[in-house]
């Protein structure tokens, strides 16, 4: 079993995000749905699904197609970084032995993505000698624009500039990370998010291994946050993340995207809320386990 959590810039329209999700679970056989997480300010919606391999890349390349015919990049708003309506698709082995399997379906993907729907697509993590989301995003959608079309960079697949208004899509095999999500207690500044980002982000002054984290200031909530990717959770637990976080200001909340391996929350802090948060349906072993 592999899981796929496709990223689409679009958090605010019901109707696309249920589009979304019915073309994703219609256009493979036996793909499970484990979860949506839709957030406006983001602009943002990540699905989590299962499936045998060979059965999530005709899935992807069915949510692709409704992003394509739905999502324009020329109207989106969102402080997420992103540089496509498919933004990223990860395929997840949850075991060293399913490496293969995942690179396989992530190459299978990305081809599809190319010659159905005339997508750019870019390589990131292992498939790609370890270059990251960030360094493929820097700048937005515009910036990808200008270096496809200079030639700057090129797509490991599909064609050689932009999709006019979907964008291209990154692609990548990987392991098991925590997208995690702490809002700071007023009066936290976004200034200041952006800071502790900074210090406790891998390379920064109280760097934790395999953090990337930057600071966001949420609109429709009023808030401050620091949003995280644990790309190491055997090696930085979400406790250490809280606890790098609460040296500098105080957590009010924490947030979840997706699912999350059942190790990430061993020492959790019980007096930090997680709206929404529900072990059985957010803990991969746990939902893989309703579905099987």
């Amino acid at each position: 079993m592999l899981l796929a959590v496709p990223n689409f810039s679009e958090g605010r329209d019901d109707a696309t995000i249920d589009a979304l999700g019915h073309a994703l679970t219609r256009g493979g056989d036996g793909v499970h749905l484990l979860a949506t997480h839709r957030d406006p300010d983001h602009n943002r919606c990540v699905f989590t699904l299962a499936g045998e391999p060979g059965a999530l890349a005709p899935a992807l390349l069915a949510g692709a197609r409704v992003a394509v015919e739905r999502i324009d990049l020329r109207r989106h708003e969102g402080v997420h970084p992103h540089v496509g309506a498919l933004d990223v698709a990860p395929l997840v082995h949850l075991t060293a032995q399913d490496r293969g399997a995942a690179c396989a379906e992530a190459l299978v993907t990305a081809d599809l993505l190319a010659r159905h729907l005339q997508l750019p697509v870019l390589l990131y993590g292992a498939l790609a000698q370890g270059r990251t989301r960030a360094e493929l995003r820097r700048g937005g959608p515009a910036e990808l624009v200008r270096r496809l079309a200079a030639g700057d960079l090129q797509p490991d697949f599909g064609p050689p500039h932009a999709h006019p208004s979907a964008g291209a899509t990154l692609v990548a095999a990987r392991a098991p990370l925590v997208a995690f999500n702490v809002t700071l207690r007023p009066p936290a500044t976004l200034e200041q998010a952006r800071e502790i980002a900074a210090r406790i982000r891998e390379g920064g002054a109280e760097g934790l291994p395999g953090l990337r984290a930057i600071g966001l200031h949420l609109a429709h909530q009023q808030e401050v946050q620091v949003s995280m990717n644990v790309e190491r959770p055997d090696l930085t637990p979400l406790r250490d993340v809280v606890q790098a976080i609460a040296r500098h200001a105080e957590p009010a909340a924490a947030e979840l995207i997706g699912l999350a391996p059942e190790r990430a929350f061993d020492g959790f802090p019980g007096d930090l809320p997680i709206p929404g948060f529900d072990p059985d349906a957010h803990l991969i072993e746990r939902a893989l386990a309703r579905v099987n």
